[in-house]
């Protein structure tokens, strides 16, 4: 028999997860299965974002406005009802909620309700779609507060602290459509063989360096920033510490976090003066900003709010609950942190 090749020895994302389950007695099968859905729908998203260039009925904005007042484009919009079709009907969620959508989403009538909540942002980085540049989906999972209730989850299902979450992950659709997952034991990736139409463990201890020379901020909004951030963002530039940082924002978070978690670095969204309507910040706590951070505090990072606070110690009040957000290299955070 011939030896196997290295590429012939892959672990697929649902051998992973099983072997995963195997090693915990009180395991159902459940979460398995809900990711197998959740899946299932990013391939099919994954395929529409391939051929994007050759449908008019994808690329381009529709004539509504999603809950966040921001233009929905086709693809955002085709993603979402992907998503939410998929996973409201695996019998595993007892309630889910989407960024593109107002209130939560009730699992459909006459469909089992399990013992999992989804959180996701159907297609982060959306403005950047007929640009042809990176983008993806990010999702949150925690369990129902009564995990032996049987009734249809509510809103306080979803509003959860984000420590306790049991899963959060990303799909970046670039290059490659690729799979980072956490579920408290570090972090792994899954990159889509499309010849076999499985994802393949390609990454498999994620850890990020504990420093990095690149950071990622929207600079064009310096003059609406704090002089706490200002400085900070100064002192990176500046030749104090030998040599500058090098500036990369691509202005998608998926692709911006996807990089710095590989090569290190730092991200930084903070609140500005620009406009009212976003004091707080601009990305969503539940949706984008507390599985990010879940991620990078799993492969060794750390994120914080300009003020300084955990991220994971926050807990939502509201669905579309807006936040700042500084995440990268643990030594990085650690500066930024001495300059507020």
């Amino acid at each position: 028999m011939m030896p196997l090749k290295p590429q012939d020895n892959l672990i697929s994302l649902s051998q992973f997860l099983i072997e995963e389950q195997l090693k915990l007695p009180y395991a159902t099968g459940g979460f398995t299965a809900l990711m197998s859905h959740l899946l299932y729908a990013a391939k099919i998203v994954s395929r529409e974002v391939r051929k994007a260039g050759l449908l008019d009925n994808i690329l381009g904005a529709t004539q509504k406005e999603n809950v966040q007042g921001e233009t929905v484009m086709k693809l955002d919009d085709y993603a979402d009802r992907i998503f939410t079709n998929a996973l409201t009907i695996c019998g595993h969620l007892c309630v889910m909620a989407s960024e593109e959508q107002e209130e939560i989403i009730p699992i459909p009538e006459g469909y089992k309700c399990g013992k999992y909540t989804i959180a996701i942002d159907p297609l982060d980085g959306s403005s950047n779609i007929d640009s042809n540049v990176s983008i993806g989906t990010i999702f949150s999972i925690h369990r129902r507060l009564d995990i032996e209730a049987k009734t249809p989850g509510t809103k306080a299902d979803l509003l959860q602290v984000g420590h306790k979450q049991r899963c959060a992950g990303y799909i970046v659709y670039g290059s490659s459509t690729m799979l980072v997952l956490s579920t408290g034991n570090g972090v792994v990736g899954f990159t889509l063989d499309p010849s076999c139409g499985e994802f393949l463990l390609s990454h498999p201890n994620m850890v990020m360096p504990e420093t990095g020379n690149i950071y990622s901020v929207n600079e064009g909004n310096y003059n609406y920033w704090s002089p706490e951030f200002q400085n900070y963002v100064k002192h990176i530039k500046s030749l104090e510490d030998g040599k500058p940082k090098t500036a990369r924002y691509i202005g998608s978070l998926v692709a911006d976090f996807h990089r710095n978690l590989l090569k290190g670095g730092i991200f930084l969204y903070p609140n500005d003066t620009k406009s009212n309507k976003y004091p707080d910040g601009k990305l969503r706590l539940l949706y984008e900003v507390a599985p990010m951070a879940f991620i990078a505090e799993q492969a060794g990072g750390m994120a914080v709010t300009v003020k300084g606070e955990r991220i994971l110690d926050l807990t939502p009040t509201q669905l579309h609950q807006r936040s700042t957000m500084i995440v990268g290299s643990k030594k990085e955070v650690e500066q930024f942190l001495k300059f507020i």
